[in-house]
């Protein structure tokens, strides 16, 4: 009878449980008014590992972006190093299509060559249009090329409302993105330890032939203003007005704070500044269970090498919640009554379910912690001899 409610209840979470990742990241409602003053046309505000919104205003507007397009360019740049097709220290020579590019820029010489190391801090830390168009045509050939790159790329990335016409948000006709687009686009540098080797960087210089020297200051102030901030990208231009995409890292929770179209400079350091300390200040990321953690109890395993395996959890959750309210989540064990060996690491053999409230928002695979083989021969043989000889012992009765 147990087997039977045990096996209904694992169908019925199972059934319930296909939409939820094995590294569930648990959401609630976002915040239906603005909990800060926003004048900027477009912001969201949302934590970076969950994707959770927290407050938003017109997020899913396409607009021009201006610089905070070389977010993609900076990805596009650290994917390929990641994946080998470049490497940091390659020696790039910049051809006169790049060394011509207008705006914020490195001052590169046409026919120069510099490493790609240099090209993209120049392009994280100051915003340098010619270095990107450097970096897009050594990558794929052509800035015409690279573009459809990152047109795919955004695809591949459900960014439904973003759409690039170059690499560096110089103005140009079907050149938009929307806040939600950046802010989801700018989560994915986090899988670059790379990126903040550069993004934290205040003053730097870059060294052209001959002993020039470009000096590097970040056009993001909050790199500097702000504790915690780290990265991400600002960008200006008089059809974008005044836009940043900011992020910082406190008590293990990186929020991803964007404001597109503002009317000065200053207004968007403030307004993003303003979301992150409302977020900190508000929320906190919990870890109510990851992948590995022992679940404090053992499933019976019949005809194995060991008697019992551990159960451990097979996947992570992670929930963003208003502080204050962290003691409304619990964990709820349900495990198989018996396996049979052979027992494989990583099998599942329960579930894990995470409530809140008491009430179930995400469920993970409980799965055997080690490999339980079958046992030797004479194992075996003593386990058989000893079965016998119980068998014997209750046949005689008292």
């Amino acid at each position: 009878m147990k087997k039977t409610i045990f096996a209904l209840a694992m169908l019925a979470m199972m059934l319930w449980s296909t939409a939820l990742a094995e590294d569930a990241a648990v959401t609630e409602p976002m915040e239906s008014e603005l909990p800060v003053q926003i004048t900027s046309p477009a912001a969201i505000l949302t934590e970076a590992s969950t994707g959770r919104v927290i407050f938003e205003k017109n997020a899913d507007e396409r607009r021009p972006v201006a610089s905070v397009t070389k977010v993609m360019t900076i990805l596009l740049t650290l994917e390929a190093i990641d994946d080998g097709r470049i490497g940091a220290d390659d020696k790039v020579t910049v051809s006169e299509h790049a060394a011509g590019m207008g705006g914020s820029q490195a001052f590169l010489d046409a026919g120069g060559v510099y490493p790609v190391r240099d090209l993209l801090k120049s392009v994280i830390v100051a915003s340098a249009n010619d270095s990107a168009v450097a970096l897009a045509e050594y990558i794929d050939g052509s800035e015409g090329a690279f573009v459809a790159r990152m047109n795919d790329r955004a695809a591949a990335l459900g960014l439904t409302n973003t759409h690039y016409a170059n690499c560096t948000g110089l103005p140009a006709s079907e050149h938009y993105m929307s806040a939600r687009d950046v802010a989801a686009l700018s989560a994915q540098l986090d899988r670059h330890p790379l990126y903040y080797e550069f993004s934290k960087i205040w003053m730097d210089e870059i060294e052209h032939k001959g002993g020039r020297v470009t000096q590097l200051t970040n056009t993001n102030r909050l790199i500097r203003f702000y504790p915690g901030c780290d990265g991400y990208k600002t960008g200006s231009t008089n059809e974008a007005r005044y836009c940043i995409s900011a992020t910082a890292k406190k008590d293990n929770m990186r929020l991803i704070a964007v404001v597109l179209g503002t009317n000065a400079s200053q207004t968007r350091f403030d307004e993003a500044r303003a979301m992150l300390e409302y977020g900190f200040a508000s929320y906190k990321l919990m870890t109510p269970v990851q992948a590995g953690d022992d679940l404090g109890a053992d499933v019976p395993v019949r005809l194995g090498g060991m008697d019992s395996v551990r159960a451990v959890s097979g996947g992570s959750c992670s929930m963003l919640m208003r502080r204050g309210q962290e003691g409304d989540v619990s964990l709820e064990i349900a495990l198989a009554e018996q396996v049979s060996a052979p027992v494989v690491k990583g099998q599942k053999i329960g579930e894990v379910r995470v409530l809140r409230g008491g009430e179930p928002v995400a469920v993970l695979d409980a799965v055997a912690g080690e490999n339980v083989p079958l046992p030797g021969m004479l194992s075996a043989l003593m386990r058989i001899r000893d079965r016998f000889m119980i068998r014997i012992d209750w046949g005689k009765g008292d």
